[in-house]
């Protein structure tokens, strides 16, 4: 008979000593917290990860289950908490450790979550770090095409896009993490009724690690691959779930890197309302709109109009959230068209996971 136990103590130090004593029985199990008080156990994460490192090398210590962290509460959903829980540089410290040892993964909805965590509480000798909002959320993909993103860490949401199949895009829009995801899409429905000659990809990554170079990391993409998704040469406006620069260094050594801009946190936050948190990080739907008329050549004289609405709309929402105390019902209630379809498509299939090539 299986049995398990949710034990729950407001000491993120006690939490770890009793997950890490839980596997070294050769049970499996899953630590969640708040994504900015994940930092009290720095030093013993960091002792874990050298820990596995070490052991990979000792034939006589036989694997374990992997130590497994679901990060909630997180940098963009802090309403009623505000700054001094907006922080999501736990990712940052993790990425430190040995390729070999970590792993850290961003599921933009339930069922991408789903798989990941199937993948996650199956796997051996790692540190998983998966960061997923609970807030109500729109769901994007069906259950078997989350298993299918999930496998591959990353890809082109040809749905959401509006490149020409045999033509490059001129624009890439990735995204990595729930809020980033969502607020790339609605960007993109933007370009998509307002400048419909322009050619849109949106790529989604889940496994971050995908970014990096398959030389640095056992999960990273080949140099080939990376710019099939990416181009050489055409802008990408990456938004992100934490702070801006880890993408920069995770990306630094490929051939389109100057092309990439990225959105992310930059410690601005304050307690208020969610589309207000984004707005004040510049991550907000309208203010992509304005990076890419701001960096595909030729958009700026041409759609000049477009912009100035954007900052319009920025200026309306931070207006409305000081007079309502709530985010204007366009941006709150927004989901992408075809996504209601899928809302009651959820569920879970212990035959599903992330296998494949990406371990």
């Amino acid at each position: 008979m299986r049995v398990g136990r949710v034990m729950e103590q407001l000491s993120e130090h006690q939490c770890q000593g009793w997950l890490e004593g839980y596997l070294l029985t050769g049970r499996h199990g899953l630590f969640t917290s708040y994504e900015a008080f994940i930092h009290i156990i720095d030093s013993m994460f960091n002792q874990h990860a050298k820990w596995l490192k070490v052991t990979n090398h000792i034939p006589w210590r036989r694997p374990i289950a992997s130590l497994n962290y679901l990060l909630s509460s997180h940098v963009w959903r802090q309403d009623h908490n505000g700054f001094s829980h907006q922080d999501p540089g736990f990712i940052d410290h993790v990425v430190n450790k040995k390729a070999e040892v970590v792993r850290v993964y961003l599921p933009p909805d339930a069922n991408t979550l789903l798989s990941t965590y199937d993948h996650c509480l199956r796997s051996r000798q790692y540190v998983n770090v998966v960061v997923a909002g609970k807030q109500p959320a729109p769901q994007f993909l069906s259950m078997e095409q989350a298993v299918a993103h999930c496998t591959r860490g990353l890809g082109i949401w040809d749905w959401a896009g509006t490149e020409t199949e045999g033509q490059e895009p001129d624009v890439v829009l990735g995204c990595a993490g729930d809020v980033p995801t969502l607020e790339v899409l609605a960007a993109a429905e933007i370009l998509r009724h307002r400048i419909p000659d322009l050619r849109v990809r949106v790529v989604n990554v889940v496994d971050l690690m995908r970014l990096q170079d398959e030389k640095e990391h056992p999960h990273g993409l080949s140099d080939k691959d990376f710019d099939t998704l990416f181009t050489r040469d055409k802008p990408v406006i990456f938004a992100y779930h934490g702070y801006p620069w880890l993408i920069h260094r995770l990306t630094y050594r490929r051939t389109g890197h100057a092309n990439l801009h990225v959105r992310g946190y930059k410690e601005e936050g304050t307690t208020t309302t969610p589309f207000d948190m984004v707005m004040l990080n510049d991550l907000d739907r309208f203010h992509l709109v304005i990076d890419v008329i701001d960096r595909v050549p030729g958009l700026a004289s041409r759609y000049a109009g477009l912009r100035q609405e954007m900052q319009d709309k920025r200026l309306e929402a931070r207006q409305y959230t000081r007079e309502h105390g709530d985010d204007l019902p366009e941006v709150r209630d927004w989901v992408w068209p075809d996504a209601q379809d899928l809302a009651d498509t959820t569920q879970v299939d212990a035959t599903i996971g992330t296998g494949g090539d990406n371990e």
